[in-house]
Parts: structure tokens; sequence; C-alpha cells
């Protein structure tokens, strides 16, 4: 089974309870490898994101929660002569690739009999953990910036989510929710410091490598605070454990230009912080969880952390919407990168839609 410990100090994730920092040492929650070793990882009689069950960092009794999440379709199409697939995590239940790590958190958080978490978000995982703690009985309270979309209140709101409104940025609706969980002492569902989450995230990789036939030869997906992209590298290098001789593909993350500190690190050059906002919103994180751990496992001079203008998201937004993807400008992003590098990606080069148009409210 995937294992969780603190990335400072390496202490096990604890038995009870669900603490989103390490009592020992205050430091963050990971996870390092997957173990997808052998045919034994899979489970072909189970839907969706649960062929992989045991690859999850889940305790051997713990009921899944399945909504529908996982086998997203993968559309091919030749783009400027080059061979691109479009893995569509858009259409996952509600509407975002989060659904995969929120049915893994959740399942733990039931194995561990919670009843009641509190969250901030930004819009997606908000409206996940919403509607994945409600079918099962969780109440959730989510703190989400006062800028966050309407779509994604709304679904926070019908699935029974107390939620609180935050002025300020981004980082003031992660400093109440914090402030809140102290007060009342409740567990912090935090879909960027929790880990159980990102295993499930992690089969993504699998599955689009399945679905192409082959390893693909690039992989393009936004960052925020780096789930997405930690789950795509962890589930590569899983894949490429099990199977000798494997080669990883290049890995390419793309941030907003005005709020891109990892593309900023990775290329030298100085962050002063987010600049305003952004229309890919939940990409507005000047401190990206899991920032340091995708920048150790990124190879220099290969793989590609990259910054995208705002002003050609809206046009991404549209073109794409005119191919007949109706993604959210997060994804976008991914479409951005993808034109300004296409010459140079080895094929087939997978786009990984993060969330679905139908959250975004020009």
């Amino acid at each position: 089974m995937t294992k969780i410990t603190c990335t400072s100090c390496a202490l096990p994730y604890p038995d009870t309870g669900l603490p989103h920092l390490c009592p020992r040492c205050g430091g963050v929650f990971g996870i390092n490898h997957i173990d997808l070793a052998g045919e034994e990882a899979e489970e072909p009689g189970q839907p969706g994101i649960w062929r992989f069950r045991r690859s999850l960092p889940l305790p051997a009794d713990a009921n899944p929660v399945y909504l529908g999440e996982g086998g997203t379709p993968l559309v091919e199409r030749e783009i400027l002569g080059k061979r691109v697939a479009f893995k569509l995590e858009n259409l996952n239940p509600t509407g975002s690739f989060k659904d995969r790590g929120t049915a893994v958190l959740t399942s733990f958080m039931l194995s561990r009999g919670i009843s009641a978490v509190v969250e901030d978000s930004s819009g997606n995982a908000g409206a996940s953990l919403a509607a994945y703690s409600s079918a099962v009985g969780i109440s959730s309270r989510i703190f989400v910036p006062e800028s966050a979309s309407g779509p994604k209140l709304q679904q926070m709101f019908a699935s029974g989510a107390q939620v609180v409104r935050v002025p300020g940025a981004r980082e003031a609706a992660h400093q109440a929710a914090l402030d809140f969980v102290k007060q009342q002492s409740l567990p912090y569902a935090s879909h960027a410091l929790l880990p159980m989450g990102i295993a499930g995230i992690a089969t993504i990789a699998y599955e689009l490598v399945e679905q192409l036939g082959q390893m693909p030869g690039s992989v393009i997906a936004p960052v925020g605070h780096g789930s997405l992209f930690l789950g795509l590298l962890l589930g590569m290098h899983a894949l490429c454990n099990r199977e000798a001789g494997t080669q990883l593909p290049v890995m390419v993350g793309v941030q907003p230009e005005n709020c891109a500190p990892l593309a900023a690190h990775w290329e030298n050059k100085a962050f002063a912080g987010c600049q305003g906002t952004s229309l890919a919103e939940g990409t507005q994180i000047e401190r990206p969880v899991r920032g340091d751990q995708i920048l150790k496992l990124l190879r220099p001079g290969r793989d590609v952390l990259t910054a995208v203008a705002e002003a050609d998201l809206l046009p991404a937004f549209k073109e794409l919407a005119e191919m007949g993807f109706y993604v959210e400008p997060t994804s976008a992003m991914a479409w951005c990168a993808l034109r300004k590098m296409i010459e140079k990606l080895p094929e087939p080069v997978v786009l990984v839609f993060s969330g679905s148009g139908l959250k975004f409210r020009q």
C-alpha cells in the first residue's frame, strides 16, 4: 500500500484523527512514491479509480465512496501535424479532476469516523468536497475568497455545504479556515495539505497510458498548489517503476504569468508575489504546498515549468470551445502552452483539462 509520511521528519501518518500537519515537527504530510508493482495492483472488476484501489493509501476495510469519478475520455486530434490527445477531467461528477482525490479523501475520512470537516477553496475543491461529503453524511464548512465564481459557489450551496465568503486574496480564505479549525477543534480536510487524494489523482496517468496504448511523449497540465501535476508525476514514475525500460514523458507544468512562483523558480527569475487576479482562479497560489516535491522530481533540461500570458487565456478558452471542449480558463492554460511549445514537444502530447467551462462566469 502507498504510504503517507511527513516530508520533513518521515513520521508515518497517525493512526487516528485527520491531522493536516505533522504533530511532531509541524511539517507537511506527503506521498513520496506510489506502489503499483505487479498486476495485483489492479482490480479489473472495479469502476473508475477503484480499479487501482490497492495503490491508494486506504485501510483494507475502508468503504470506497464512488460517484462516478475516473474513466474519463481521452480524445485525440491532429494539431499542426502532431498527435495530440485531450484527457477530459472536466467530465468527472462535479466537473473537475478534484473528484478523484476527494473520493479517496472522503473514503479515508469515513474509515476514521469523521462527521464534520472544514476546507478552504477557490472553487473546484470546495464543490467536490461538498458533494462527496454530503453523499456520505459528513457536514462541511467551506471558506472561499470573495472572488470565487458563482457557478462553483452554487455547487457548494446545492450540496448542502456551509459556505463562508472571505474578503481579500486567496490566502485570506485559507487563514480564515485555519482560524476556525483552531477555534472549533474540527478536522481540516485541506485538499492542499492532506496527501491522500494525490494517489487518486495519479490514476489519471494510468488511464491515459492505457487509452493511448503507449507512454505519452509529453504531458501538459496546469499547476496551482500542485496536486494535479504531482499526481501525474508520481503516476508516471509508478508506471516506469513497474515497466523496466519505460521512459518518462516530458512533463510541462503551466501557471498564469501574473502568479507563477514555480515557473519563476525553474527559470531562475525573481518572484514578487501574485500580481492581480487571473481567469485561472484555481492557480492563484503564491506558495504551492507541493511545489518543493514537484521541483525535486522534475529533470532540468527536459521537463518544463512555464508561464502563459493572462491576455491569452480568454482567446484560448474560446478556441477550445469552438473545437468542442468547453473547459475552464485554468484548463486553457495547457492549450496556451501547447501552442507556444508544440514544435519542441515529443509525441504523442497529452493535455489534461482540469475543469469544466460550466464553472466559469465571465
